[in-house]
Formats: C-alpha cells, sequence, structure tokens
C-alpha cells in the first residue's frame, strides 16, 4: 500500500503528541543521575598519604602527584592535580586508592571553553597561604 510508512511514522508521532513531556529545562532543573555514575573527583588530604598508586594506576596518566618527605622520612601531599580533558572517568585510580581518600561525586558540570580549564587542582598547599 501506498502511503504505509507514512501512516505508520504519523501514528507513532501521534501517539506520543498526548503524553507528558520529557524534556528536562536544565540550569532550572538537575537531571536525575545513576548512583553509580561517575562524573568528577573529591580528595580527602588528611587521608591522602602521597603514594602515587592513583597516579600509577590511571591508563592515560592524568594525574600528577607531588609531595616531600620530612625529617621522619614519612611524605606529606603539596599538590594533587588531574588533566581531565584526557580522563576516561574509568575509576582505576578511587578503586586503586589504598586510603580510600580519593572518591567520585556526582558534580557532572566539566564544560570549560580552553584546555587549561579542565585541570583540576584538587590540593595545593602554596595556594592555602
Amino acid at each position: 500500500m501506498f502511503g504505509k510508512g507514512l501512516l505508520n511514522g504519523l501514528r507513532v508521532t501521534l501517539g506520543h503528541l498526548f503524553e507528558k513531556n520529557i524534556t528536562q529545562q536544565y540550569p532550572e532543573e538537575h537531571p536525575k543521575l545513576p548512583l553509580r555514575s561517575r562524573c568528577s573527583f573529591r580528595l580527602d588530604s588528611e587521608k591522602c598519604i602521597s603514594c602515587s598508586i592513583c597516579a600509577l594506576s590511571c591508563p592515560n596518566r592524568v594525574i600528577n602527584v607531588e609531595s616531600y618527605k620530612d625529617e621522619n622520612n614519612k611524605k606529606h601531599l603539596t599538590k594533587y592535580e588531574m588533566q581531565l580533558e584526557y580522563c576516561l572517568f574509568c575509576g582505576l585510580c578511587v578503586e586503586s586508592c589504598p586510603t580510600k581518600a580519593l572518591q567520585v561525586t556526582s558534580d557532572f558540570e566539566l564544560s570549560a571553553y580552553s584546555r587549561a580549564e579542565t585541570k583540576l587542582t584538587l590540593f595545593d598547599e602554596y595556594s592555602k597561604k
């Protein structure tokens, strides 16, 4: 029959015409994300022992950990940065952290206008002073 595809498409369109809208007005309404969504990262600098296991487990090497040793040969964190433009958000760094200092958050607003803005500085001892 001629126009069968057109009638089938029109049937689908008219079927959805009287349903509730599913479009969300983004800045006013935030989307409901699943609990397991991987969006951004948070570092608890008190728990971090500067072991750099997270940096070594990252497949794209986006994590930069800087630290120093004191007179007791104990490491102290001075800087923790991530280059999010190359991050796969695979979560291997979070899984490998022995003290669970690095965690995933649900903050998904990571857009930026330049590459310099994609650097996520989670801890910087020098900027605190």
